[in-house]
């Protein structure tokens, strides 16, 4: 684990969102156990109840489920469903906004897509 983004976001989203990086790097697996409340807790130097409800936004997702008495598993098929979810969170933060600036700048299709090209996208 590392440590916690200095950004504005509540503490417990920024937890979730480092349990989703580490499901869509394949750090955690499917079926597999994540860290404990606790342990993300002492780590972070949180409150556990920060964590809590961190783990609990994936699990409310279909992302983690419980194991009673054991502990919170990366669910089958979440690592697929994670990858679908931050595709259309890109698509409406920055395709969006991006083709509506090119429009109001007068930039065709064609000129995009070079410019795309040129940052190295599609090479």
């Amino acid at each position: 684990m590392s440590s916690l983004i200095g950004d504005d976001r509540p503490i417990f989203a920024q937890i979730a969102e480092r349990i989703e990086n580490d499901i869509i790097d394949g750090v955690l697996l499917e079926e597999s156990q994540v860290p404990s409340t606790n342990q993300f807790a002492a780590y972070y130097k949180i409150n556990p109840a920060t964590a809590a409800k961190g783990v609990n936004l994936l699990v409310d997702q279909g992302i983690l489920y419980k194991k009673r008495g054991i502990g919170m598993f990366v669910a089958e098929g979440a690592r697929s469903t994670l990858l679908e979810m931050r595709k259309e969170q890109f698509y409406e933060q920055y395709v969006v906004s991006m083709l509506a600036e090119a429009r109001k700048l007068g930039i065709t299709e064609a000129q995009l897509a070079q410019m795309i090209q040129r940052g190295g996208m599609l090479k």
